[in-house]
């Protein structure tokens, strides 16, 4: 296997002017029925990512053949399991292992569209659902438009760790950067690991366990982060590297979505209309989230002082760690994510939490690609965000275990919550622009 894949990378090391099918065949391979779970797609992603991040693309022009292969696996999947229907079951392979088609079925009937969007991270799922849904007669717009919202996601997951590993190789970055990138993700993978197992476990005191987790490595992130320099210099090194007109302006509208204003009147906004409802004890932990992290974060930026990146060319006088941007709209998407996921299996909480921390993450990374905050500001803002919702939670449920909002009330949020970012959004977008150059 290895020697097959050093003999693939190094003919389109030699042969670059193929790298772009390559990316574009091993993403439509890695979605495709069938292929997909034979294939180890994940591994030749990672190994033309770093290719194309060795100069050939840019980033984006990566995750756009990335992206637009994985919507051909995921269409041509469909297609298959929409002509077959039944039958699918008697097609070679599948016939021989009806676990494949079993396992992809059973999650689709348990968790609907939800299945589609997280199954797309779950290497022996991903390639079988959009068959599965095809073959159960799901409605071509419903899925065109769930995969469209889970591909570009997928894109982004699985080639932006190889296209940054390709360009972190070829920039000289400062001695002593894997070493704590390699610290950073160890500490990640291990509070991840055993907050998803307390979970899963559906455990009584899980919440608790989450909050003291975040807790001990947003300590020790404070406590550590003179030692982490090298991490930061290269991370925004490379993010600086790679910046263009054409993307400053989707950030800046990403990043007005965290903006102090914008936090403050959504949170308002959520708690109000919760109260208004008359839900009393999910207003409470709503309101104790929101305004705990504010208050949280207030005082550990103006404790620790720490300046911010020299990038912008009007630099901004607040203090940088933790990042206000990361800490708000983690808190305010966990909060929205935790009160889907109230009367919820453990696998659709955790379904609706990561799709609470994709826009949230979107808006902390903006921070470091318009070189306004650290790497590990962010970092820090998240960590904060994750442990105070887990506080408020723990304080909310202390007797009884919060119950699932009305539909009717979720009629209510949405759309106010929706309008009020687009708004905050598009408000005062040419100042914004020129705030945030380079």
């Amino acid at each position: 296997m290895s020697q097959w894949l050093d003999s693939l990378t190094g003919w389109l090391g030699a042969n670059p002017q193929w790298l772009g099918l390559a990316i574009f065949l091993v993403a439509c391979i890695e979605c495709l029925a069938i292929a997909g779970v034979i294939v180890p797609g994940t591994v030749l992603l990672f190994a033309v990512g770093v290719l194309a991040g060795s100069g050939a693309f840019t980033l984006g022009e990566t995750l756009l053949l990335g992206f637009m292969g994985g919507m051909l696996g995921d269409a041509l999947s469909y297609g298959i399991g929409k002509y077959f229907h039944q039958n699918i079951r008697r097609l070679p392979l599948l016939r021989d292992h009806p676990e494949w088609v079993g396992s992809a079925e059973t999650y689709f009937h348990r968790y609907g569209i939800a299945s589609l969007l997280v199954g797309r991270f779950i290497g022996p799922l991903r390639p079988m659902l959009p068959m599965v849904a095809g073959m159960l007669d799901m409605p071509l717009p419903r899925f065109i438009a769930v995969s469209l919202v889970a591909g570009a996601g997928w894109s982004v997951a699985y080639l932006l760790p190889g296209w940054a590993t390709g360009a972190a190789m070829r920039l000289p970055l400062p001695e002593g950067f894997w070493l704590d990138a390699g610290i950073i993700a160890g500490t990640l993978a291990v509070l991840v690991g055993l907050s998803l197992s307390s979970s899963l476990r559906d455990q009584r005191h899980g919440t608790r366990l989450i909050a003291a987790l975040s807790l001990v490595a947003l300590v020790a992130l404070f406590l550590g982060w003179p030692y982490l320099h090298e991490f930061d210099q290269g991370v925004m090194t490379l993010v600086q590297e790679h910046r263009s007109q054409a993307v400053d302006s989707v950030m800046v509208v990403v990043t007005r979505l965290g903006d102090f204003n914008t936090q403050l009147f959504l949170g308002g906004l959520l708690t109000g209309l919760l109260l208004l409802a008359r839900q009393w004890r999910h207003a409470l932990f709503a309101g104790g989230a929101l305004i705990g992290t504010a208050l949280a974060n207030g005082t550990l930026k103006w404790l620790f002082a720490r300046a911010r990146p020299e990038v912008l060319s009007d630099p901004l006088t607040t203090y940088s760690m933790p990042s206000g941007h990361s800490s708000a709209s983690f808190a305010f998407f966990l909060v929205l994510a935790v009160l889907a996921g109230r009367s919820q299996p453990p696998r659709m909480r955790l379904t609706w939490v990561v799709l609470g921390v994709l826009p949230a993450l979107s808006i902390a990374l903006s921070r470091v690609y318009l070189g306004v905050h650290w790497p590990t500001d962010i970092l820090a803002g998240a960590l904060l965000a994750c442990c105070v919702c887990a506080i408020s939670l723990t304080a909310a449920q202390h007797r009884l275990t919060l119950s699932a909002l009305p539909q009717r009330v979720w009629w209510l949020v949405l759309p106010a919550c929706i309008a009020m970012l687009a708004f905050f959004a598009l408000y005062a977008l040419p100042d914004a622009v020129l705030r945030y150059q380079y």
